[in-house]
């Protein structure tokens, strides 16, 4: 493996990331505070766009939420590269196949125990 490829996907993943969270922390419908949102139907407002306020904003939180985690992830990707363990399975030892690291360069597991981990912890479209 390329040390240097390696850490600029990773810092192209970051990159990426931080542009989604900065998008999502400037969107009005995601930092607006939920009791405000509510007090809409005090107005002159239907009740039907109030809902579709509350689910845009919990979308737009639950989304910040993922990318939030997946950049934590990404900076233990660049811990385990400086520790000379990136590319190796967390769970078996085995190497991480290169084009699950290609898709997914933060990737802790090999997929056969990232579907292990996932069915283990009920996700769904997992198979016991």
């Amino acid at each position: 493996m390329d040390e240097r490829k390696i850490r600029a996907r990773l810092e192209g993943e970051r990159e990426r990331l931080l542009s989604v969270q900065r998008g999502l922390r400037g969107d009005p419908e995601t930092t607006a505070d939920l009791a405000s949102v509510a007090e809409l139907s005090d107005y002159d407002q239907h009740p039907g766009d109030v809902a579709s306020e509350v689910f845009e904003h919990e979308k737009n939180a639950s989304i910040l939420e993922q990318v939030e985690a997946q950049l934590g992830e990404v900076e233990a990707a660049f811990e385990r590269l400086e520790k000379g363990t990136y590319g190796i399975c967390e769970a078996c030892g085995r190497p991480i196949e290169p084009e699950r690291l290609e898709e997914r360069p933060y990737a802790r597991f090999c997929l056969q125990d990232q579907r292990r981990v996932e069915r283990e912890a009920g996700l769904p479209g997992t198979t016991a």
